[in-house]
């Protein structure tokens, strides 16, 4: 039974940091070929944030999001990361850790597997 589990959202003010955590159960992890994070605000579509591959090399970031978020993996720990600087409002989503055995890809309908998500809230 593959399971991911995020933490570490929370309510922070515009030019505030968090770090969001993706910690992987299963068989799963260590074959796993992409970790990667989307997002979702109210109204709109699931968005790619970032991605990284098993061997912890960075595949993507959307354009909004670079130079102020890192995605990075510990697979002693089998856990992925997203640390976030410079929070705007914009920000303000669920954010999702997801799995593939697949290439990394922006595409949400890629990924088979899917954290309960954690809540960003970025106010002005």
């Amino acid at each position: 039974q593959v399971k991911l589990v995020e933490s570490g959202g929370g309510s922070v003010q515009a030019g505030g940091s968090l770090k969001l955590s993706c910690a992987a159960s299963g068989y799963f992890y260590s074959s796993s070929n992409c970790m990667a994070w989307f997002r979702q605000a109210p109204g709109k579509e699931r968005e790619g944030v970032a991605g990284i591959h098993a061997g912890g090399s960075t595949t993507y970031y959307t354009d909004s999001v670079k130079g102020r978020f890192t995605i990075s993996r510990d697979n002693a720990r089998n856990t992925i990361y997203l640390q976030i600087n410079s929070l705007k409002p914009e920000d303000t989503a669920m954010y999702y850790c997801a799995a593939t055995l697949g290439l990394c890809s922006s595409d949400y309908t890629s990924y088979g597997y899917w954290g309960q998500g954690t809540q960003v809230t970025v106010s002005s």
